[in-house]
């Protein structure tokens, strides 16, 4: 009785499955039972449940052929005990209990201490995987180099020293409250991750503070933060009725003041989020004042002018404003004064009249009427549809047909100006057909030495984008155009990298002969 006592104390101070710790017990006993009869034999302890009684069992399997006398009986031996023993079966003889020695007694505890601890860790990262993303509270057990310890009661856990504030000092005792980021098993155990750096502890202090975020009615949309300096809340209410900044804020500031204490004085800007992408920007970058906003959707990039007073507020000490805005929209935003701005325009409106007077051989006026309708490309109007552009007041169908007409027969010349100047430059058709590159493009890749499918191969996806321009391919298609151009190099399997490097060389032997400079360096 005395060991199911010592079981069920074990169990509830270790707060484990009284299960688990008997299962430890009959393993110890059992490993004790081995040392003394011999570990080549199957002895198996059992512990009973009721009275804490301790039983020692030798196995035998029965087989056909015994191969390994200790563990294995023979049929027709093991039928003189049993008389309907199969293959398969196993007889079991009770052994004497054993008087536990000095050293077995201790490797027995040793077992058992073992598998209580392992079974303590299964216990702890269950407890805890589904905690991730969870406020808790604990206090400091340890600080190491500056990394915290932090005592939950029933398990540790680790606050390091890049998860905490700036400047921010903890002592042995203090109470810390942050978040569990991550749960993870590693050779010494399962560990557990705290962070007050992460942006969910934010969100999650607002969540305990803010009672309609809490029931759903408030919902946090974005959250950015530089630790310990400043943060952005983006939050939006899903009841007409109520403002979910003031509700964020509270009576007095008291719900946000509680938070700011937390979190050693960072200063929050709490903003309205709105579905409209240019009217988030401008909530995001306040304090700060908008006059005008560009978007490229594509490039998910978007241009803000501000007024000259309001440039310094806009971007922040050190960039902070426009950075904290651009991660909690997700947009990179580029910060203009409004003389900056309007110089811009004023530029790419003149660069674009004169390409268009210079293009289309028309007036000023035609040109200006073209660039204030929003065209940038002579492709733009050689490709677009008369009648949208007869809508333009002042032109008629005559018009916008000789205008189209014009536009096309410029882009051929053009056209044919590089197709020659790329067969000038030695740029390979096998590269101008796959890349699918327009002839300006190619004539780009020339200048730059990219002229065969071994020279485009060996570019890397950025490289192939920096040389014809970012804004003709995307990473994707850049990649896919390098794979392509590398295909040739694998098509005789293994002696293909050999053939390729054969051909170097000749070309190198046939430049050293003074007949292709070029193919020397090509080769080097």
């Amino acid at each position: 009785m005395e060991l199911l006592q010592v079981a069920d104390a074990v169990a509830r101070e270790k707060n484990i499955d009284r299960e688990e710790v008997l299962e430890a017990m009959e393993q110890a006993i059992q490993k004790a039972g081995r040392s003394k009869y011999g570990h080549e034999h199957d002895i198996r302890a059992r512990v009973d449940r009721r009275n804490g009684e301790i039983h020692l069992y030798r196995y035998m399997e029965v087989v056909e052929t015994v191969e390994n006398e200790a563990t294995q009986i023979a049929v027709p031996a093991a039928r003189r005990y049993k008389r309907d023993a199969q293959p398969g079966d196993f007889l079991s003889d009770e052994l004497p209990p054993i008087d536990f020695g000095r050293i077995a007694a201790q490797t027995a505890k040793q077992v058992i201490v073992q598998k209580v601890r392992d079974a303590e860790r299964r216990r702890q990262f269950n407890e805890y995987k589904d905690r991730v993303g969870e406020i808790v509270n604990g206090l400091v057990k340890r600080v190491e180099y500056g990394n915290v310890t932090v005592d939950l009661g029933r398990s540790e856990a680790t606050l390091r020293r890049d998860e905490l504030l700036p400047r921010e000092h903890f002592k042995n005792g203090d109470r810390v409250r942050a978040l569990i980021y991550d749960v993870r098993e590693e050779a010494r155990g399962p560990q557990v991750f705290l962070s007050r750096t992460h942006n969910d502890f934010l969100a999650k202090l607002f969540v305990q503070e803010v009672p309609e975020i809490y029931d759903g009615v408030i919902e946090i949309k974005a959250v950015a933060r530089d630790p310990g300096s400043r943060a952005k809340l983006a939050v939006f209410s899903h009841d007409s009725a109520i403002d979910p900044v003031g509700a964020c804020v509270g009576m007095r500031g008291s719900r946000v003041q509680a938070v700011v204490g937390e979190l050693q004085g960072e200063k929050i800007d709490i903003i309205p989020w709105s579905p409209d992408a240019a009217t988030f920007v401008v909530n995001a970058l306040a304090p700060a004042e908008v006059a005008k906003v560009v978007l490229d959707e594509e490039g998910r990039r978007i241009e803000v002018a501000v007024p000259d007073d309001q440039f310094s507020l806009a971007i922040g000490r050190r960039g902070q404003n426009v950075r904290l805005a651009s991660q909690l929209t997700g947009w990179d935003i580029d910060i203009l004064t409004e003389a900056e701005e309007s110089d811009r325009r004023g530029e790419e409106f003149r660069s674009r009249s004169r390409l268009f007077m210079e293009a289309l051989d028309v007036d000023d006026v035609i040109a200006h009427l073209l660039v204030a309708e929003g065209f940038a490309t002579i492709e733009e109007i050689a490709y677009i549809e008369p009648r949208e552009l007869s809508n333009i007041e002042g032109f008629d169908g005559d018009v916008a047909e000789e205008l189209i007409q014009r536009a096309q027969v410029w882009l051929e010349e053009q056209n044919a100006e590089h197709e020659a100047r790329r067969l000038e430059l030695g740029v390979s058709d096998e590269v101008a057909e796959m890349c699918g590159l327009s002839a300006s493009a190619l004539v780009r890749l020339g200048e730059n030495g990219v002229k065969t499918l071994d020279d485009l191969g060996d570019l890397a996806a950025d490289e192939l984008r920096e040389l014809v321009g970012a804004d003709m391919l995307t990473a994707e298609e850049a990649e896919e155009i390098i794979m392509a151009a590398r295909a040739h190099w694998f098509e005789g399997g293994e002696g293909a990298p050999g053939a390729r490097a054969g051909e170097a060389g000749a070309g190198a032997a046939k430049a050293s002969d003074g007949e292709d400079e070029g193919a020397a360096r090509s080769a080097a």
